[in-house]
């Protein structure tokens, strides 16, 4: 551009070109050189823009497919209506070789049985849940519900039979509706609203904007962390599931929100099968068993009072606790009163 420039500028001096046509030459070079670059740089940024989604879409394609480890077996069958029994039979289990995640696990749970899971990180409470659902499976033992080995039945009938409620609730870009119909896709809308009052959360749903049908952004960020919590356990009791497993489902709730959580529980696990794992004793201490765990082991189970009176690592817990913070106590006592209702208590009790 400045040599082209510079020539026009001495032809205009020497009197080849006029001052008008030299001005009309310079102005028309530059647009035409602006014009020709331009789509040159859309170009290069479209490339690069290319470059950024095949990467991408590599990654995405790669995990597609992704062939699973766990799959059905050849002669699997289809897993009826069970009640909900549970049973641990001298199981072992590693994620890697022979580094023992569960070492010779033995745990029986009855059909309705609320049992929690105790224990410091890395003792294996995830580790029974994810088996539960067979996203791993065992190395040695059984594992059998109402007594079908799970490795035996077809895997979609039996997480269809189960439900899942993890720490932290993950929600999806859509309506309210859609998020808690996620739980069973043919459910009516009456069975939405009833599965919402069911677990408390029907209240708040009608204090948005558009009540069941506001959009919710992507993780549910537009709502509280209790309020997607309580989406998530309506979304797990329209699928009417005959077992529960709750992992850590209020540990990142304040205390009034846990309140409300509490009355849902009481919705929830009445008459399922249900695995608990909690740090907070308001969650725990009314289930039917503590199973207290050490590296991969079961080192004490009874109920809280049983234990409590055992003065070993669950007391010990409960006392570190509850009892260094003065009145601490008798707060997560008092949210905890009517958790679970029994049959012969008064109403509102």
């Amino acid at each position: 551009m400045i040599l082209v420039l510079a020539i026009i500028g001495l032809r205009a001096f020497n009197g080849s070109l006029s001052v008008a046509e030299a001005l009309g030459f310079a102005t028309g070079f530059m647009l035409y050189i602006q014009r020709f670059f331009n789509p040159v740089r859309s170009i290069v940024l479209q490339y690069t823009q290319i470059q950024r989604a095949t990467a991408g879409a590599h990654r995405i394609f790669e995990v597609l497919d992704t062939e699973p480890e766990i799959v059905d077996a050849s002669d699997a069958i289809e897993l009826p209506d069970v009640e909900g029994r549970v049973d641990f039979d001298h199981v072992w289990f590693a994620y890697i070789d022979e580094n023992w995640v569960l070492r010779n696990f033995n745990l029986h749970a009855k059909p309705g049985e609320t049992i929690a899971l105790v224990g410091h990180t890395g003792a294996g409470k995830t580790s029974v849940t994810a088996l539960l659902s067979r996203f791993y499976d065992i190395q040695q033992g059984t594992l059998s519900i109402d007594g079908h080995d799970i490795k035996q039945v077809r895997i979609d009938s039996l997480r269809r039979r189960m439900s899942v409620v993890l720490q932290e609730a993950y929600l999806f870009s859509g309506t309210v509706r859609e998020n808690i119909r996620y739980g069973k896709l043919d459910a009516s809308d009456e069975e939405i609203e009833r599965a919402a009052r069911a677990v408390g959360a029907h209240d708040f749903i009608m204090r948005l904007e558009h009540g069941y049908d506001t959009e919710l952004h992507e993780r549910g960020s537009n709502l509280s962390v209790g309020q997607r919590q309580l989406i998530s356990f309506a979304r797990a009791i329209i699928a009417n599931p005959r077992i529960l497993v709750l992992d850590e489902a209020t540990a990142n709730v304040d205390t009034h929100t846990e309140r409300v959580i509490q009355e849902a529980l009481a919705t929830m696990l009445q008459g399922r099968t249900s695995f608990v794992i909690a740090h907070r004793l308001s969650t725990i201490r009314r289930a039917d068993r503590i199973v207290v765990m050490r590296n991969g082991e079961i080192i004490e189970i009874g109920n809280h009072d049983a234990l409590m009176a055992l003065d070993g690592t669950y007391a010990d817990l409960y006392r570190m606790t509850y009892t260094q913070v003065g009145g601490q106590q008798a707060t997560e006592e008092a949210a905890t009163r009517s958790w679970p209702p029994r049959a012969d208590a008064p109403r509102g009790s």
